[in-house]
C-alpha cells in the first residue's frame, strides 16, 4: 500500500486544496454560486426556488412559534438541497456515458426518490402547521 500524500504539500493534487483562511472561503463561496446558478438550468429546481418564494414568507405567518417557522422553513430548504444534489448525480451518470446502464438508472432513481421523499416530508410539515394554524 502506497502512503497517502499530503493534499497540502503535494503539488500535483489541486491547488485548490491548498487555500487556506479567507480565500478559502472565498472560492468556497464562488463555487457555491456557481452551483446555485448551474440548478438554475434545471426545471425543477427553478419551479422549488419560486415556491420557496412564497413558503418562507409563509413559514413566518404559519408557524405559531420560531421553532414552527423554522421547521417549515427548513422543509422547503431541504426541498431544494436535495433536488441540488440529485442534479449532482444526474449529472456525474451523465458525465461517464450516454449509453444505457442499469447501475447509472439505479443511481438516477435513488436520486429521484430523495426528491420525493423530501418533497413529502415538507407537503407533511406544512399540511400539519396549516392545520394546527385554521382547523384547530
Amino acid at each position: 500500500m502506497q502512503p497517502t500524500s499530503d493534499p497540502h504539500t503535494d503539488p500535483s493534487v489541486n491547488p485548490q486544496k491548498q487555500r487556506r483562511g479567507l480565500s478559502r472561503i472565498l472560492h468556497a463561496t464562488r463555487y457555491s454560486w456557481a452551483g446555485l446558478r448551474a440548478g438554475w438550468n434545471e426545471p425543477a429546481f427553478r419551479q422549488e426556488c419560486v415556491l420557496a418564494l412564497v413558503l418562507l414568507p409563509a413559514s413566518l405567518f404559519v408557524g405559531q412559534s420560531w421553532v414552527e417557522c423554522a421547521a417549515l422553513a427548513a422543509s422547503v430548504i431541504a426541498v431544494m438541497v436535495v433536488e441540488l444534489l440529485n442534479t449532482a448525480v444526474e449529472s456525474v451518470v451523465d458525465r461517464v456515458g450516454p449509453e444505457w446502464h442499469q447501475l447509472s438508472k439505479r443511481a438516477k432513481d435513488i436520486g429521484s426518490a430523495a426528491v420525493l421523499l423530501s418533497l413529502l416530508l415538507c407537503a407533511a410539515i406544512w399540511c400539519a402547521a396549516l392545520w394546527q394554524r385554521f382547523a384547530a
